[in-house]
């Protein structure tokens, strides 16, 4: 079972070596978990997976794999008064909780297997994972855990659990899924690089400690507060063919300010010229030069364009090519500029890769970036994050 386990995997494109498997035989004959299927799963996972990426695929083969694995307790057949269960029934469970079981089964179902537990329990029973009682995984009861259960008194404690590998708690994670503001903040902690900077006023527990250990009095040490020290410059273009993607921009503009202590942005239309606008209303009376932004911000600078780069190809390639103004030089020699000022710069393109090529104008935007263009996709993301992290 654990061969084939590991093939799964592989299979569904997460890394398990033969290294990885070893360790988790290891940890099993060491007996380092609890031996049921959740503290199986946490130790597999905790082996296996070492991308956020992957977490909801690796559930996916879990469930595939051991289909199964928490068996049901076969019980006898006992007759047990109707009438006493369904007192139990409307004593213990309201309306909605009646209704909300239902997704064990069949109401009949759920209710024969609770008349036989009843049956075969003569006492109140506290843990375990069949008997109706007080904590322990059985499906009846309260204050507990179980995948999916009926409560019987008490107060709700879990609310509702499906098997944890079932649940697929981790399924906006998926590389292969939409971006969400969430799943883009995973991606950009890639880009992430801490030093303390600034004042010193975060306490130094461990010089403190240190400190007073040597003196033999109390030696309060402080420290500058921690932070990601990596510097971004965004561009992001706005307006025209942009606009079926405002969301997906914004998702990617508020996970960047989160992530980012250190960011500058910049809006553009379809190409970067000489004058870029922090403010869209107010685009063409408050511009910045974009020689001022390339003199203000230092070589350390990573930059991430964010556009469909679909345009006309003379808006790139010839002055006066623009669309909203006439233009003094080519839009290709600013890309350039900013390519050769900020070696670690790419360009997000939320348009599918597939249809990259029947576009001029992108093929144009892509050469001018040293090919260092990604789709705006989790792992499109993360390949551009993992290159601005090998430029300096």
């Amino acid at each position: 079972m654990f061969f084939s386990f590991v093939d799964e995997l592989r299979a569904a494109g997460i890394p398990a070596s033969m290294k990885e498997h070893l360790v988790l035989l290891e940890a099993l004959d060491r007996d380092v978990i609890d031996r049921t299927p959740e503290a199986f799963y946490y130790l597999a996972r905790a082996t296996f997976v070492k991308d956020e990426g992957l977490l909801d695929r690796f559930d996916q083969v879990f469930a595939k794999v051991f289909k199964g694995i928490a068996s049901t307790y076969g019980v006898q057949t006992a007759e047990i008064p109707e009438d006493w269960l369904k007192a139990i029934a409307e004593k213990y469970l309201t309306p909605e909780e009646m209704e909300a079981i239902k997704s064990l089964g069949s109401w009949e179902e759920i209710m024969e297997t609770l008349k036989k537990r009843l049956e075969e329990q003569h006492e109140r029973h506290q843990g375990g994972n069949k008997w109706v009682g007080t904590g322990g995984t059985s499906p009846y009861g309260n204050s507990g855990y179980n995948p999916e259960g009926v409560r019987i008194g008490g107060e709700s404690v879990h609310k509702r659990a499906l098997k944890v590998w079932e649940g697929r708690e981790f399924k906006n994670l998926d590389s292969t899924r939409e971006l969400g503001t969430r799943n883009i903040k995973v991606a950009m902690r890639r880009l992430r690089r801490f030093a303390r900077e600034g004042a010193a006023d975060e306490l130094d527990i461990e010089g403190t400690i240190d400190g007073t250990a040597r003196q033999g009095w109390l030696d309060i040490r402080m420290r500058p507060e921690r932070h990601n020290a990596v510097k971004l410059l965004l561009f992001l273009d706005v307006g025209g063919s942009m606009d079926p993607w405002v969301k997906l921009c914004e998702e990617l503009f508020s996970a960047a300010t989160a992530e980012f202590k250190n960011l500058e942005f910049f809006y553009f239309h379809n190409c970067l010229y000489e004058g870029v606008w922090k403010d869209n209303r107010r685009r063409f009376q408050e511009r910045t030069p974009t020689w001022d932004v390339l003199h203000k911000f230092g070589h350390d600078y990573k930059v991430i364009f964010v556009g469909d780069a679909s345009m006309s190809p003379y808006e790139i390639s010839h002055p006066g090519g623009s669309v909203e103004h006439f233009n003094e030089e080519a839009g290709a020699a600013w890309m350039q500029r900013v390519t050769n000022t900020y070696p670690a710069t790419v360009w997000l393109n939320p348009i599918p890769e597939e249809q990259w090529g029947y576009s001029q104008s992108v093929r144009i935007i892509r050469e001018l970036m040293n090919d260092r263009m990604y789709p705006l996709t989790l792992a499109g993301l993360d390949d551009a994050m993992r290159e601005l992290s090998r430029k300096t």
